[in-house]
């Protein structure tokens, strides 16, 4: 009985009542007319939108930099990259592959900027994270308008210059890793194969990072800087390289997501990009000081499922449409919950 009540506190209540909250949507659906083969069509394809936006949260929170509210600036790297890509003519795999590549110099440049700032203000990285995600978003609004963009594409048809608030991707790279070796079974349900496998990848790889011997150090800098130093590791050095580590993963993961979504959002789409992703973190049972890869794709799957049945399940019943407020609730009570619940590391 002891183990089982030390169980379910460090799972946490929330994360047990959210659970049982998802199971009993997918058993309530089929009595409310839902069809549980598209639902879980759609949480898969949401899942593999938002993973590696999620994984892209693991490097700061190791590290000891907290949860990173600043997502949007991996996430302003990655939409450089793929807007580039579309002016160059990218299409197919080489406009994937191409928009990847492009966004890489961005994002290692944002995040060193971006590091060394949050190196100068420890102990308070995530509130002045989520003003530098606020103020990069604001900033490239400006930039969208006066950047030299020209394809037709793009750009406003009545005045040729400035880029539009939404650009579609059909016919450069749009649903490129969804349809890749996607398996259909039945009418109404499809895997997207080729994005899950991405997923898993992308999570293998900084799994295997943090198995690694500048991996182990960051992790001991954030479990506890002093015996970092003490064992001659440079704290600052490794907290500068998961910033940008974060920030590149994050500009993978909005052209996963884009590619997903079909469609290039700009302006202020990015601003509160991050708060989903922190929820989706911690409900996957991560905290401030720690994060796994499995944190990541349990966290992932429980928040898309509430975001996918809740519209569906919840709105049949009560015949009201109560999505976005129970969406809110959510991803702010859970992040409520964990910076409550903040452990606390010597600097």
């Amino acid at each position: 009985m002891n183990r089982l009540k030390q169980a379910v506190t460090d799972f946490g209540w929330p994360r047990i009542i959210i659970f049982l909250f998802v199971v009993a949507l997918f058993i309530g659906a089929p009595f409310v007319k839902v069809r549980v083969d598209s639902s879980f069509t759609d949480v898969f394809n949401r899942f593999g939108q938002n993973a590696v936006l999620v994984l892209a949260l693991v490097p700061m929170v190791q590290a000891g930099c907290g949860l990173n509210f600043g997502l949007p600036v991996g996430i302003i790297a990655g939409l450089l990259g793929s807007t580039l890509a579309m002016e160059f003519g990218l299409v197919g795999w080489a406009g994937f592959l191409g928009a990847i590549g492009l966004s890489l110099p961005f994002a290692v440049a944002f995040g060193f900027a971006y590091g060394l700032l949050l190196n100068k203000v420890k102990g308070e990285e995530m509130t002045i994270a989520m003003y530098v995600g606020f103020s990069i978003v604001t900033f490239f609004a400006i930039l969208w308008l006066l950047l030299p963009y020209s394809s037709p594409n793009m750009v406003w048809g009545y005045a040729g210059k400035g880029l539009r608030t939404t650009i579609t991707l059909e016919g450069y790279w749009g649903l490129i890793l969804n349809d890749f070796l996607a398996l259909r079974i039945g009418e109404n349900f499809r895997f997207p194969t080729g994005m899950i496998l991405f997923v898993i990848l992308l999570t293998v790889l900084v799994g295997f990072f943090f198995r690694s011997k500048t991996g182990t150090a960051m992790t001991a800098v954030g479990s506890n800087p002093d015996f970092a130093r003490a064992g001659g590791v440079s704290a600052d050095r490794m907290r500068l390289t998961s910033v940008i580590l974060s920030t590149v993963i994050g500009a993978v993961g909005i052209l996963v997501y884009q590619q997903s979504f079909g469609f290039i959002q700009i302006y202020n789409a990015p601003l509160f990009m991050a708060f989903p992703a922190v929820a989706a973190l911690l409900i996957g049972g991560a905290s401030v000081n720690k994060a796994s890869m499995l944190n990541v794709i349990v966290g992932t799957f429980l928040f898309q499922s509430i975001l996918t049945m809740t519209p569906s399940v919840i709105n049949s019943i009560l015949q009201t449409d109560m999505s976005e407020v129970i969406r809110i609730l959510i991803s702010n009570g859970m992040i409520l919950y964990a910076l409550t619940r903040k452990t606390k590391v010597t600097k």
